[in-house]
């Protein structure tokens, strides 16, 4: 019996490895400007009353 129609998949182009690519080259060491890479692994900052803010919502049983 063969498969119907819809249960046949094309053939890839190969969009999932072009687009990893495509990220790998834009976060790349070389290529990349030092301010943009510098911005890019910078820690992110948060302030000490959001995070209590969103503890405490948490803790209430407030998820989302």
């Amino acid at each position: 019996m063969n498969r119907h129609v819809a249960d046949k998949r094309s053939r890839s182009d190969g969009g999932r490895v072009r687009n990893f690519a495509k990220v790998e080259r834009a976060h790349a060491e070389v290529g990349s400007h030092p301010a943009a890479r510098a911005v890019h692994e910078r820690p992110q900052t948060r302030s000490d009353a959001a995070r209590l803010k969103a503890f405490t919502r948490i803790e209430r049983g407030v998820e989302a």
